[in-house]
């Protein structure tokens, strides 16, 4: 083809030659990854700038970072950033918890570890929309199960989801349930990458079992527990999906995250420019979570050397 193509000579002949034979090769993907990802984000960081309207045909007109700066001044987005970091907190301290226990488990072996570590890997696997409506079902007031189980010891029936505090609590559970066993694996990895010299030399030594752990176990697993710290911090800064599902938000605004309030000032109440202002500033606490993660990183590697 090549040949047939430099005899014919023109553009075929350059396109074809073989020292364009890589950039050839990768142009549809960076073609397909600049339409769906690089052009929307510019787009929306543009359209930040501007008084733009989904739902209006009216010309959008330049204001610069005033809406940035109604964003930040909104008490509004402020209550819905603090109940997200309670909900990131008790989260993701949470999964840690059950993770690192899980962990601890599988560790060691066991009759039918196989099938039940497949089991506890489950709910990792299933859909963000399927553990919501299954949590919704579980909390359901008439014929949930533990409004079943808890409406035995008490004459009032049982709403989990009535209150703010117990319906941040579902959230928590429900999200945890989910992600836990993500956590758990991270751990285990670094659980059974320990030599076992180390714990022999421990036992010869007769160190206690919590000594053994800070001066063992701990130093293995605790850059994998920084990453799942990261990974869980940002995926769960970022819930939408159970929330809204769950409780939409509810009981009033108790449970209205970050990303739920984002969803509805874009599409239920069409501020668009305000919106893409407030979801660059989400993107720049990612950011700034994910260097700080890369500092803590490379400062433990440099007290390593």
């Amino acid at each position: 083809m090549a040949e047939a193509a430099s005899r014919t000579g023109g553009f075929g002949a350059w396109l074809l030659d073989p020292k364009r034979r890589g950039a050839l090769l990768v142009t549809p993907a960076i073609t397909i990854l600049f339409v769906m990802n690089i052009f929307p984000l510019l787009w929306s960081f543009g359209l930040s700038f501007f008084n733009f309207k989904a739902n209006s045909l009216r010309v959008p007109s330049f204001q610069g970072l005033e809406n940035y700066q109604d964003v930040l001044t909104d008490d509004k987005v402020w209550e819905r950033f603090q109940t997200t970091a309670i909900i990131v907190g008790s989260s993701v301290i949470l999964q840690l918890i059950v993770g690192f226990l899980l962990a601890l488990m599988f560790a060691k072996a066991f009759p039918m570890r196989r099938i039940v570590l497949m089991l506890v890997l489950t709910p990792m696997m299933l859909s963000f929309v399927s553990v919501g409506v299954f949590f919704k079902l579980f909390y359901e007031p008439t014929f949930g199960v533990v409004s079943y189980l808890l409406n035995h010891f008490s004459d009032d029936r049982f709403v989990l989801l009535g209150s703010a505090t117990g319906a941040i609590i579902g959230i928590v559970i429900a999200d945890a349930w989910m992600w836990s066993p993500f956590v758990m694996l991270l751990v285990l990895a670094g659980l059974v990458s320990v030599p076992k010299y180390l714990y022999e030399a421990a036992e010869i030594d007769r160190a206690s079992s919590w000594r053994t752990f800070w001066t063992i176990t701990f130093p293995y697993i605790k850059s994998l527990l920084l990453l799942a710290v990261l990974f869980r911090t940002i995926e769960t800064f970022k819930l939408f999906d159970i929330v809204y599902i769950i409780t939409e938000g509810g009981p009033g605004s108790s449970t209205e995250t970050i990303a739920v309030y984002l969803y509805r000032t874009a599409f239920q109440f069409f501020r668009t420019s305000q919106s893409s202002a407030l979801a660059y500033i989400v993107l720049f606490i990612v950011v700034v979570l994910t260097n700080l993660y890369l500092y803590s990183v490379n400062r433990r590697a440099q007290e390593v050397d």
